[in-house]
């Protein structure tokens, strides 16, 4: 992550992932056996029930909903330029189980005030103030997932960010029409600096958490 002050504009799309083990934040057995080196993560908290509960949550997530709602800064924006040089993420089944590439799509959805939509290889700085100094976190997304009951996307690291890994977050609606967010990830420290810095990194990561699954709760979101 950078500290530095305002600075001209970055990019990233032209730079690869920081892991290899791309799309393994969906793997059903993550928690038992995550990629060799990292620290796998979940967490999952009900929003409450019903179609309208799920879609106003779906909407939020793809539009960066958590991210803002805990509090982050969303910035360098950028669409994948093409195909050849920008990984697109993979289409997944209903079971999470990868079918192959994605193909662009060059129809971007945008929100009202401009802000594209989630969409496989998008990237952007994930901007946060910790004991008054600013980080950066450069991610690009990965997959996105667009089913009847299940919607989100996961994202993952490319260089500057203090972790290695990938983190994804989907909105499930149950049989019973229950609606949860479930956070999962897995990761390890970037630098041998954020590998001192463990403690505190994993603070930042159990309060980061603790914000992303109050950003969709009914008070926060129509």
């Amino acid at each position: 992550m950078s500290t530095d002050e305002p600075r001209t504009r970055a990019t990233h799309s032209g730079q690869a992932l920081t892991y290899a083990a791309i799309g393994a934040s969906q793997a059903d057995d993550l928690m038992y056996y995550p990629p060799k080196g990292f620290k796998p993560f979940q967490a999952r908290a009900r929003l409450g029930s019903g179609d309208d509960r799920f879609a106003s949550a779906a909407e939020s997530i793809l539009t960066w909903g958590v991210q803002r709602g805990s509090g982050m800064a969303i910035e360098n924006i950028e669409l994948p330029v093409s195909s050849d040089s920008d990984y697109v993420g993979l289409v997944y089944d209903a079971n999470g189980v990868p079918t192959g590439p994605r193909q662009l799509d060059e129809g971007h959805v945008y929100t009202e005030d401009g802000t594209p939509h989630v969409a496989p290889g998008v990237t952007a700085e994930l901007v946060v103030h910790v004991l008054g100094v600013r980080f950066v976190a450069p991610v690009r997304v990965v997959s996105v997932t667009t089913d009847a009951h299940r919607v989100g996307f996961a994202y993952g690291t490319l260089p500057g960010h203090p972790q290695i890994g990938e983190e994804s977050f989907m909105v499930e609606q149950h049989d019973d029409g229950s609606v949860w967010i479930v956070i999962r990830s897995f990761s390890r420290p970037s630098t041998w600096y954020y590998r001192l810095a463990t403690p505190l990194v994993r603070w930042q990561q159990r309060t980061a958490t603790k914000q992303y699954l109050r950003a969709l709760l009914p008070a926060r979101t129509p």
